[in-house]
């Protein structure tokens, strides 16, 4: 697993509470984890790729801020980089392709920010035969079949302003969506999707992780809204959202701020991953209680593990 804070990232491989920074090397933008390979998204378009051989970094070219990174092979080495403006970028073996698929999509045109400024592909997620989700800030969903060559979008019954996007190791079939009015599931990759808001106190959601054993064991995170003291908390389901637990036990019952976007995740053990602040916890069962393994010197940014 690797830790992001806004310059150092750190990775976890044994210890908990003891995680070895491996790149101190300007503003971290963005993360990935593989099975060998690991990437951080630095300023300028830089990727750095961490492997058992060393460190080397690659110059995408890429010139707007890069949000998400998604592993795609690791020998040659092949992963998307989804970028405000937005656009979808695949490196393969050092070459950068804008996807031109991506930028045909015709709903383009009603992307947008509350504020005024670029959407943005926030995030990305794979299925194990090749399916991609981008989730677009805002503009739901996209869904390519082929590993990213091709593009549509999905069936735009979720909310349409999507934070994080995920899907499930062991259900092809199945995508899930935090989104600011709460989680919605789809068992047929997008093509209808169900509100799974039950027990909820509050709709404006950020993260979401999924059990790399269990498709329907999800963490959650929601609050009363993207400013200011959000009162965010963290949920648990064990039946696929039909209902929500509040996660108490060793874990802050509300935090100051969000649980943002790549704050929690399931490693490929089944344990369970969240962040608070600059806080790291670790569950043993599935999210149901929590301990506190380790502070970072300051605000862990995001967290990254194998898809």
């Amino acid at each position: 697993m690797l830790i992001a804070t806004r310059d150092t990232v750190y990775s976890l491989d044994g210890d908990p509470t003891a995680p070895q920074d491996v790149l101190a090397d300007g503003e971290v933008q963005a993360i990935a984890e593989g099975g060998s390979i690991r990437l951080a998204a630095l300023q300028d378009g830089a990727v750095a790729v961490l492997s058992r051989n060393g460190a080397r970094t690659l110059g995408t070219g890429i010139e707007e801020p890069i949000e998400c990174l998604l592993i795609l092979d690791e020998d040659p080495l092949r992963f998307l980089v989804g970028v405000e403006a937005p656009h979808v970028y695949a490196v393969t073996d050092g070459e950068t392709e804008r996807l031109e698929s991506f930028d045909a999509l015709e709903c383009r045109a009603d992307w947008y920010t509350p504020w005024g400024g670029p959407a943005a592909v926030r995030s990305m997620a794979r299925t194990r035969d090749g399916w991609v989700y981008a989730d677009i800030h805002v503009g739901s969903i996209m869904r390519s079949p082929d590993r990213g060559r091709s593009w549509e979008p999905v069936t735009p019954d979720l909310h349409q302003d999507v934070h994080q996007v995920a899907t499930s190791p062991r259900e092809d079939d199945r995508v899930y969506a935090n989104t600011a009015h709460a989680v919605y599931l789809s068992d047929d990759r997008g093509k209808s999707w169900q509100h799974r808001s039950d027990g909820f106190p509050f709709y404006y959601g950020r993260a979401i992780a999924v059990h790399p054993d269990e498709p329907d064991c999800l963490l959650a995170s929601v609050s009363t809204g993207p400013h200011g003291d959000a009162q965010g908390q963290l949920y648990r389901t064990d039946d696929a959202g039909h209902s929500w637990s509040h996660v108490t036990d060793g874990f802050p019952d509300t935090t100051s701020g969000n649980i943002d976007t790549f704050h929690i995740g399931f490693t490929p053990d089944g344990r369970a991953w969240s962040v608070a602040d600059d806080c790291l916890y670790l569950s043993q069962d599935r999210g149901l209680t929590w301990v506190s393994t380790w502070r970072a010197p300051s605000n862990i940014r995001m967290i990254a593990v194998q898809q």
